[in-house]
């Protein structure tokens, strides 16, 4: 692995005992100071369902309401409640938003029909290593819908995912430890803690650790998620905030199950399609190591300049067994295929953003000016050896695969590659009011994204940079509080690799662009107690990449996916005591232009066309509600419904995962400053199909049967 002089956890030791031994020195703020970039609620206070703010939209605290475009923001309370123990069960909240397997080692979602792969923040930070994250440290997950390059460069077609951290507070000593017991020998332990370090310094911890079962034979799961953060007022107008991260996660590789005549198999969803020796053949190991430096230093009321600075280690290695070979209806049989990956990488970026509040031409207006650079580094080495052997369809296992055949390590498939990715960008934005009724946002990011990836062995080095204008703009119009529309445009491009090795066959070919165009309206009802939101949105992405029928050995850009759709949403508090969170989507996404074809995966094979095809994981019809009722004395209860309707499992749209309504119930009994939750998930034990992989007809992933956790908390 791409290590630095010496290690990153020595390196954090060294920095945070600085700072903390250099928080004596520092000068204490005046009082009434407010450090709001670097402090959150204390431990068990809550801002409800429907927080007033997002950071992700604009890089700053600007209201939700004066945002032309999307945002959902899945708050801490609602995570709580709903007992979230990973950013899928996050997730479900979004309206728009659709799950893929992530080859049983990552969260991967399809956002408005779009995949997200790479579109993961935390802070506002890239974070796109493949890997499970953990939630013990997040204060709340925003998602910001459609192209989002101007303020954070490649990617992000249908919308990206940022986990905002739980950061120190000052001036306040709290903490809860948690312990969650439940179905299929699950057992997590949680815990908090804040403390001062006299006036001018805060130390929060937030740690975790998880040793589960899983409904699907084999599996388990171990991790453990160790976050520090320590906050510093280096002076009146200065504040520095350190984090450290370390994260481990050890799981099977599950990939799910095949097809069959257009189905999901009709398989306990119990059954595993991998190796009879999963933990020897089937494990899948990441480990995640981050530290950040976030310094904030205020030159008065209207200038103010952040800059954060990460750097980040990820590992990976990924064995597996999966029945990604092709089904035979006639004699009732799959075929399986095994797998390895290893991955290094490691990387920095830099973000340095100006903010400056101002009045130019009698408007009122606030500026930001910002640079990002970064480089990351990574190192992918993967083995495929093909069909194995075959199981029967409806009863495969315990069965132990052969080995990959000595062949399968000398193919060119296999060769270690070694990429570079840089960014180098600026860019700058503006929220004008332009009378007490209008407001705008406009904004433009320049980007220089170079690409490099070299082989260990045979292959020729290849390369390309690409240089990108990304903007955005947005109108508001709010006729009254409770009011607010607005209709806005935005772009974004997607490079040839993105986050993986250049090959051959792409490293010609241009990036793809993705535009968004947007109208819709945010309204208050009950004196601001519930707030609404419908987006009407039309989201086009050309240039996507097709195999030349005059050369299939490359890629032309000639594709282009459109998404239209309707999202609706309404959360916050109802008469009676009621905490209410509901969306709903309406997507409905086609490839209009496209050259390429898809295999089919059952006998007799089959290339369908991908034009006139509706994108894969993508359900015309989606959403969820979720309702808890305060009925006094310390008790609560509620639950809620998810909806999902029939999505197809790849571009063939030959295999159909059936729509479904699956029912959650909750309760809570709150006691001085104890608390025990129990969440019912799954109460009527429907059986459904959560997600597929998105590019092949087979590996299906079973949703989970009824299922029963208890929560045990206590805040000290």
């Amino acid at each position: 692995m791409n290590t630095p002089a010496f290690p990153l956890n020595a390196l954090c030791t060294a920095l945070f005992a600085l700072a903390a031994g250099g928080a004596a020195h520092a000068q204490p703020a005046p009082a009434g100071t407010q450090l709001r970039e670097v402090t959150v609620n204390a431990a068990g206070e809550s801002e409800g369902y429907s927080p007033a703010a997002a950071t992700t939209a604009t890089k700053g605290s600007a209201p939700l309401r004066d945002v032309p475009q999307a945002v959902n923001v899945v708050p801490q309370q609602l995570l709580r409640d709903q007992a979230a123990m990973s950013v899928q069960d996050a997730l479900r909240n979004v309206p728009g938003v659709a799950f893929s397997s992530g080859d049983g080692q990552r969260d991967q979602v399809n956002i408005r029909g779009f995949s997200a792969i790479a579109d993961q923040f935390v802070d506002g930070v890239r974070d796109d290593a493949l890997y499970f994250r953990d939630l013990a440290d997040v204060e709340r997950i925003e998602v910001l819908k459609g192209p989002a390059a101007v303020l954070y460069g490649r990617g992000s077609s249908g919308g990206l995912i940022n986990r905002v951290t739980k950061k120190p507070v000052f001036g306040s000593t709290f903490g809860e430890a948690g312990v969650t017991l439940g179905s299929h020998s699950t057992k997590r332990l949680t815990g908090d803690i804040n403390t001062p370090l006299g006036e001018s310094a805060a130390f929060r911890l937030n740690v975790s650790r998880e040793d589960s079962g899983s409904y699907r034979d084999q599996q388990f799961l171990d991790r453990f998620h160790f976050a520090p953060a320590l906050a510093l007022k280096l002076g009146s107008a200065t504040d520095l905030l350190l984090q450290y991260t370390n994260a481990r996660d050890q799981r099977l590789t599950d990939f799910g199950i095949p097809a069959l005549n257009g189905r999901p198999v009709p398989v306990a969803p119990s059954t595993y399609y991998g190796s009879g020796n999963a933990r020897r053949d089937d494990t899948t190991t990441s480990r995640v190591e981050s530290f950040t430096a976030t310094l904030n230093h205020r030159f008065g009321d209207t200038l103010k300049l952040r800059n954060i600075a990460r750097y980040s280690e990820y590992t990976l290695d990924r064995f597996n067994t999966l029945p990604s070979g092709d089904t035979n209806p006639v004699a009732m049989t799959v075929g399986r295929t095994r797998s390895s990956v290893q991955r290094q990488e490691s990387g920095w970026f830099n973000q340095t953003d100006l903010t400056w509040q101002n009045q130019l031409f009698g408007l009122r207006q606030e500026w930001l000016v910002g640079t990002e650079f970064g480089r990351q580094k990574k190192r992918a080495y993967s083995v495929s050896g093909g069909v194995v052997d075959t199981v029967p369809l409806l009863d495969p296992a315990g069965r132990v695969p052969p080995a990959i055949a000595a062949a399968a390590y000398l193919a060119d498939s296999a060769i270690p590659s070694n990429s570079t990715f840089d960014t180098r960008a600026v860019y700058a934005q503006n929220q004008i009011t332009l009378a007490p009724q209008w407001k705008a946002l406009v904004g433009l990011r320049y980007d220089d994204f170079g690409q490099a990836t070299s082989f260990e062995r045979k292959l020729n080095s290849l390369e390309r940079s690409d240089t990108k204008i990304s903007p955005r703009a947005g109108l508001v119009w709010q006729p009254s509080e409770s009011q607010s529309y607005y209709a806005s445009v935005s772009r974004s491009f997607q490079p040839s690799a993105e986050t993986f090795a250049l090959s051959a066959a792409i490293a010609g070919a241009a990036p793809e662009i993705t535009t968004n165009r947007e109208i819709g309206a945010k309204l208050d009802f009950l004196d601001g107690a519930l707030s609404t939101t419908a987006a009407l949105f039309s989201l086009e992405r050309t240039n996507i990449k097709n195999t030349d029928p005059a050369n299939p050995a490359r890629q032309i850009n000639v594709g282009t996916q459109r998404t239209n759709g309707l999202e609706l949403t309404a959360s916050g508090r109802l008469p009676g005591r009621w905490d209410l969170s509901a969306g709903y989507a309406y997507l409905d996404g086609k490839m209009v232009e496209s050259l390429a074809t898809t295999r089919t995966n059952q006998l007799p094979i089959a290339q369908v066309a991908a034009l006139g095809k509706t994108a894969a994981l993508t359900p015309r019809h989606s959403g969820s509600v979720w309702a808890m009722k305060d009925l006094g004395a310390g008790f609560s209860a509620g639950g809620g419904l998810q909806l999902v309707g029939a999505r197809f499992t790849s571009l063939t749209n030959q295999v159909t995962l059936p729509g479904y309504v699956s029912a959650d119930l909750a309760a809570v009994w709150r006691t001085g400053p104890y608390e025990i939750a129990a969440n019912l998930k799954n109460a009527t034990d429907k059986r459904y199909y959560v997600s597929a992989h998105g590019s092949v007809d087979n590996l299906i992933l079973p949703g989970a049967p009824r299922e029963l956790f208890v929560t045990l908390r206590a805040r000290f």
